[in-house]
């Protein structure tokens, strides 16, 4: 039995008894019941998380950002040259990036981790957890081997157990690398059986002409490799990215350690479909950020059963969602620890209605 196995074995559901009880003590605070929406579900979901009705707050956080290279990128499916990647994640190690500025702003830590950039250069901040440069070009065969891909979820596992011996309690989720969204549209579609017409978007911005050959691609990728929906490594290892099954390790070694982790985008969302098609219950312990305008990004979260805390038009990917997400679950949770109840401020309740029911 592989290593990831094991860790799947032993990940268990969220807490549901500490859900019923944080969802009883929401309802018992001075507030008509249900009027602070996504706040109270987003604190049942920390609850079931972490097995306390009252958290506390979550101030070690970290977004785990996996950077990869495609190879499918040489059928000109991205909008960027390839080596945009390297210089990305230069900006990203100065702190310059999109996430980077929104993390710090949230009191937020990020782990750069370079898992097949397609350089030998050792790029400073980044952990040098390389698997390949890059994966291969999945229109004439598969991106991967089935080991490689293995090896790249384990990676994402051990990461997270590092974070936990470290006292992370908050993991974010991001990416990077030129040609992604045409590995997660691929995975989503062999996970799915979605078209490419149906999974496959512009990513960070396509002429129209460019955009159809994307779909083709996509579509021909699938054809040549045949993925089986029944076997997520072998979707993974076929059509994926080595920072897709990176991020899959994420999830399921967060469930493992019973961490809530952030999905950003579409990427994250595709390789957190994975993670929970080979460990359910993993998805008890992801929270969606931000809806992407990717259109195989609501898909994803239909699959997952979840739904995203915001929309505002976002799609730039790395993780930048999660910061944002961070501090709504400190809202969340302040809610919870510093809101009176009726009974402690001696209000009489009776004749208050439950909203959610009208």
């Amino acid at each position: 039995m592989n290593r990831y196995e094991q860790i799947i074995r032993s990940i268990q559901p969220a807490n549901s008894q500490a859900r019923q009880e944080a969802a009883s003590y929401i309802d018992s605070l001075i507030k008509p019941m249900g009027s602070l929406g996504r706040l109270e579900t987003l604190a049942i979901d920390i609850a079931g998380i972490t097995g306390n009705v009252r958290t506390g707050s979550l101030k070690k956080r970290t977004i785990v950002v996996m950077c990869s290279d495609n190879g499918v990128h040489e059928e000109r499916v991205a909008s960027a040259p390839q080596d945009v990647t390297v210089l990305m994640a230069r900006v990203m190690a100065e702190g310059k990036s999109g996430m980077t500025v929104l993390a710090k702003e949230a009191g937020s830590d990020y782990l750069l981790v370079d898992v097949g950039i397609n350089t030998d250069e050792k790029i400073p901040g980044l952990l040098n957890r390389k698997i390949a440069r890059g994966t291969a070009n999945f229109t004439k065969g598969p991106a991967m081997t089935r080991e490689m891909c293995i090896k790249a979820i384990e990676t994402g596992i051990d990461i997270v157990l590092q974070l936990k011996e470290e006292g992370c309690e908050l993991i974010g989720t991001g990416e990077l690398g030129m040609g992604n969204t045409t590995s997660s549209a691929c995975v989503l579609m062999g996970l799915t059986g979605l078209t490419a017409n149906e999974a496959v978007g512009k990513g960070a911005g396509l002429t129209d002409v460019a955009f159809e050959n994307k779909k083709s691609v996509a579509a021909r990728a699938i054809a040549v490799n045949e993925p089986n929906a029944d076997d997520p490594i072998d979707v993974l290892s076929k059509v994926g990215g080595f920072d897709i099954a990176g991020l899959v390790g994420v999830y399921l070694g967060a469930a493992y350690c019973r961490i809530p982790v952030v999905i950003d985008g579409f990427i994250s969302a595709v390789a957190a479909l994975a993670a929970s098609r080979l460990c359910p219950a993993a998805a008890d312990f992801m929270i969606p950020s931000h809806c992407s305008a990717e259109p195989g990004f609501s898909r994803a979260m239909k699959e997952l059963g979840k739904e995203p805390v915001l929309f505002m038009d976002m799609r730039l990917g790395e993780g930048s969602g999660c910061p944002l997400a961070f501090h709504l679950i400190d809202a969340a949770l302040a809610m919870v620890n510093g809101m009176a109840t009726f009974k402690e401020a001696s209000v009489d309740r009776t004749q208050l209605v439950d909203i959610r029911e009208r």
